[in-house]
């Protein structure tokens, strides 16, 4: 009987030995493969998803009426007579004060009588002039002077009608500041009346351009006052500045209070929510998915479209709403955003999309 002597490797194969070679074939691509997993951040991703939002500006101020009026008198004399009082409520054209009129009654009947005359002494050399008699230079001088004289009378007669005071508006005598038989000098405030219509009372504030830009007239807004702190008012807004205060630099705008049945006065601290009319479409994602900010601008990534590798998104935030970021713009068409882990990635860098429960997707 002939001994068979089988190939080594079959001998290998029939005691369930493989190959050198295989063996080592198949370690070295147990290590890449693990060398990639050690290499690859782990990462999770939150979805993009979308509001409409309409973006309150909220800012506050003082109630004010939208008439004021800070009356004073146009000459200077004794104040003869004021015939209100502090909270009084007035009529337009209202008599409210006068001053001593002696002395302008004497200017006014002086101007008067110096008019008359310079009249008469045209007339006179009118007819001269006609037989030859006057030339034609001493017809202009005379001319002029009369012209003069009616002019002055004009002026102390307008003087004489703004030694009075009347109420330029119905409203109600907020002020008195001076008293009967002090001296006013011309322009000295005397009284101040402001309209306290239903209509009249306006809260003015002043606002950033950023703000100024979402307004326009008609926008509405809710107004609250400390001094009725469980109620809320209607208000619309009905001016806006066209120019910054160049002090401050803001922008001033007017919104209208109805006061409805409560008693309203200037000064009243208020705060005012205003609710522009044009409303704004934000992408929403949580906080943590932005990176390098810098003012509105920030950055994102996204897993491309191999699923292991990312891209690095710039994007810019509207504002902040607690933990969730408004982005105005830079994530059209985009699902999702890396969110834990996103501090360690770097364009194109590998990544592992981890689900909640800490395993691969």
């Amino acid at each position: 009987m002939k001994n068979l002597r089988l190939p080594s490797y079959l001998v290998l194969l029939a005691l369930g030995l493989a190959p050198m070679s295989f063996v080592a074939c198949q370690k070295a691509k147990s290590t890449t493969a693990a060398q990639k997993d050690d290499t690859s951040v782990a990462i999770q991703t939150a979805p993009v998803k979308e509001e409409t939002r309409t973006e309150s500006v909220f800012t506050s101020g003082l109630i004010s009426s939208d008439v004021e009026a800070r009356l004073s008198f146009k000459t200077g004399g004794i104040i003869d007579k004021i015939y209100v009082k502090e909270g009084q409520k007035v009529n337009q054209g209202q008599l409210l004060a006068t001053l001593n009129l002696t002395e302008i009654n004497a200017q006014v009947l002086q101007a008067r009588q110096s008019y008359e005359k310079a009249e008469r002494d045209l007339q006179r050399v009118k007819g001269l002039y006609a037989d030859t008699a006057a030339t034609l230079e001493q017809l202009q001088n005379v001319t002029t002077a009369q012209e003069v004289a009616r002019q002055n009378l004009t002026i102390s007669q307008f003087n004489q009608n703004y030694s009075q005071l009347r109420a330029t508006t119905s409203g109600t005598v907020l002020k008195k500041l001076m008293n009967e038989g002090e001296l006013a000098s011309p322009g000295a405030q005397v009284l101040y009346v402001a309209a306290t219509g239903q209509q009249n009372w306006v809260v003015r504030v002043g606002v950033s351009d950023k703000d100024w830009a979402k307004l326009s007239i008609g926008d509405k807004a809710k107004v609250t006052l400390d001094a009725y702190p469980n109620d809320a008012f209607e208000g619309t807004v009905t001016e806006l500045a066209q120019a910054a205060d160049p002090q401050n630099k803001l922008y001033e705008i007017e919104v209208q209070v109805k006061p409805g049945n409560k008693r309203f006065a200037p000064g009243l601290f208020a705060r005012a929510e205003i609710i522009p009319n044009e409303s704004h479409t934000y992408s929403i994602i949580p906080i943590e998915a932005l990176v390098e900010g810098n003012g509105q601008q920030a950055f994102v990534y996204v897993v491309s479209a191999d699923k292991h590798t990312v891209k690095k998104l710039p994007v810019r935030v509207a504002f902040f709403d607690n933990q969730r970021a408004m982005i105005a713009s830079g994530l059209e068409g985009i699902k999702e955003v890396v969110t834990a882990g996103a501090s360690f990635l770097t364009e194109g860098a590998d990544v592992a999309v981890m689900n909640d429960s800490g395993t691969i997707k």
